[in-house]
């Protein structure tokens, strides 16, 4: 299964929203127990999950912070659920043992959004059911009383690649966008994001999903670089070799093989 570069938040208590959510082209949606979920309607938007996964329905499901009243709700709901993977917010790795004890089985996707969390994030990798780190980045600005949520951040960003690395999981993902009518600024901010090593993105709206996609997405000259290379070492049969006026070596291999497996195409 090709590993997700966009995943699009769709709240638990609008169930008429799910099904376009997962017509959006995004290549996971989240249904939001938490933040998107107002106390009263909380056992209503459960119930509404519940329902789309017994009729068919795929996705992660955000469950409440171990912190909160709803979250042993939340876990005793999703126990009869045919669910597959759950977001874990404000994860720790106290919290993200308690949700893989009650929901073994299932992936864990951590979303790192507090000075503790990123603090303990080489023991959270390490944590049964873990697949993927989840950078929360709006609210990690606000624990740590950092203004802004864009480049300031950054260093807390290389940090959750450099778990994700040492952890043996996929890339990570970044945080959302919420300027919605700032199309260049989703950009910039995608853009960066794949530079320091992040290969998906939150989104909050289904118009962020189709450039996240094409922009976690190989272009035509990586691919068309990536197979030069790697022709260009086969025909060599071990003899150094250069491309581009480069000089081909370990790094650059890998590299072109990670962009071919990133489309699909086995290196």
């Amino acid at each position: 299964m090709k590993t997700p570069r966009s995943y699009l938040f769709v709240p638990g208590r609008m169930p008429d929203r799910f099904a376009k959510a997962a017509g959006s082209g995004a290549d996971a949606i989240i249904l939001d127990l938490e933040d998107a979920v107002g106390p009263e309607a909380k056992p209503e938007a459960r119930g509404h999950v519940a329902d789309w996964f017994g009729n068919g329905g795929a996705g992660l499901v955000r469950i409440n912070g171990a912190d909160t009243p709803w979250f042993e709700d939340d876990l005793a709901a999703l126990a009869s659920c045919d669910v597959s993977a759950v977001m874990v917010p404000k994860a720790t790795p106290e919290s993200l043992v308690a949700v893989a004890e009650r929901l073994p089985g299932r992936a864990l996707v951590a979303l790192i959004e507090t000075a503790e969390g990123l603090a303990a994030l080489r023991r959270s990798v390490t944590c049964p059911g873990v697949t993927r780190l989840v950078f929360g980045n709006l609210d990690f600005g606000a624990d740590t009383r950092i203004p802004g949520t864009g480049q300031v951040l950054d260093p807390a960003r290389f940090e959750i690649v450099l778990a994700s690395r040492l952890g043996g999981l996929v890339p990570p993902v970044d945080g959302v966008t919420p300027e919605l009518k700032d199309g260049g600024l989703l950009k910039d901010e995608v853009a960066r994001s794949r530079m320091l090593g992040f290969s998906a993105k939150l989104c909050i709206h289904p118009a962020q999903v189709a450039f996240t996609n094409d922009a976690f997405t190989p272009s035509e000259a990586e691919i068309d670089w990536a197979s030069r290379v790697l022709s260009a070492l086969s025909v060599a049969s071990g003899s150094v070799v250069q491309v581009d006026g480069k000089m081909v070596d370990r790094p650059v291999i890998e590299r072109a093989r990670q962009v071919l497996a990133d489309i699909g195409r086995a290196p």
